[in-house]
């Protein structure tokens, strides 16, 4: 089988595998970042050549401050993945957001604080552009792809991303929702900035499973209600990707393909031999050997 795919799926909390994978096998790799949460599940689905993924890893064995974000996203990378679709479970900041409601976001807020987000550094400097974290094409395939599905879509909203693993406090939610912010989780914002990097296009569906702790007439969340609530959602969640893949694997005309044209900053003459090789995937069409 080749090494080469198209569309990359990320699979979050409840969602470990993809129905209707052909020619599956199992690519292991190791990255000048690390070892990635798990092989990398590549086949075919309806004739897309397909790279799966579970960021928490096989049996859910990896916190998502121990996320390895960066060796992830360079595996897509190696494996020729243009466009990743990513799939997670969040808890909902509004009332009209419910249990069991997808949400198609189109923005992030950091509340991170233990992470590396970035490829670069040790001797190049990159800024590249992040006002629109989402790639809006592939956002839109995704909102086409979920008008058959029987669950709430809403169309865009705020992804407030948090250390955890601890749940928000009472006041650190009602804090959020103070932002306007419109769903919370804990891994997705560290996956959208290295996409961006790496000129992989990037979108998020969130799957609400709670109201976090704010909701004064519901429950305090509980893992159990969560687990519920995501049993429910994966098939859903399944029947987006299947309907959004085959329109993922098209030709490019966003700027995430570019991302980097004019963000490396570093006089190539002045780059180390060491930064050179590590970032090479993603620098050599810009800064040629």
């Amino acid at each position: 089988m080749s090494d080469r795919a198209a569309v990359g799926v990320f699979g979050g909390s409840g969602l470990y595998e993809i129905e209707g994978f052909e020619d599956v096998e199992e690519v292991r790799l190791s990255t000048p970042f690390g070892e990635p949460s798990d092989a990398f599940v590549v086949g075919n689905l309806d004739g897309v050549r397909t790279v799966f993924l579970p960021r928490h890893g096989v049996g859910h064995r990896i916190l998502p401050s121990e996320i390895n974000f960066r060796a992830n996203v360079w595996g897509m990378k190696r494996l020729g993945v243009e466009r990743i679709l990513s799939v997670s479970a969040v808890g909902s900041m509004r009332e009209d957001i419910a249990p069991g409601d997808f949400v198609l976001i189109d923005q992030f807020y950091d509340r991170t604080r233990h992470r590396i987000d970035t490829f670069f550094g040790g001797g190049v400097v990159a800024h590249v552009m992040f006002a629109d974290p989402i790639c809006a094409d592939v956002r839109a395939v995704l909102r086409d792809a979920s008008s058959d599905l029987d669950v709430t879509v809403h169309d865009g909203g705020t992804y407030v991303c948090m250390e955890g693993p601890q749940f928000s406090t009472r006041a650190e939610s009602h804090a959020y929702r103070s932002l306007g912010v419109d769903v919370i989780g804990m891994t997705n914002l560290q996956e959208a900035k290295l996409c961006r990097e790496a000129e992989i296009c990037y979108a998020t569906v969130a799957m609400s499973t709670d109201y976090d702790c704010w909701h004064e007439s519901e429950e305090d969340v509980t893992v159990e209600a969560i687990l519920e609530t995501m049993g429910r959602n994966v098939g859903n969640a399944r029947a987006l990707i299947r309907a959004a893949v085959p329109a993922m694997a098209v030709a490019r005309s966003c700027a995430c393909k570019d991302a980097l044209r004019y963000a490396i900053l570093t006089d190539a003459s002045r780059i180390p031999s060491e930064a050179r090789d590590r970032l090479d995937l993603l620098i050599g069409k810009y800064i040629p050997r």
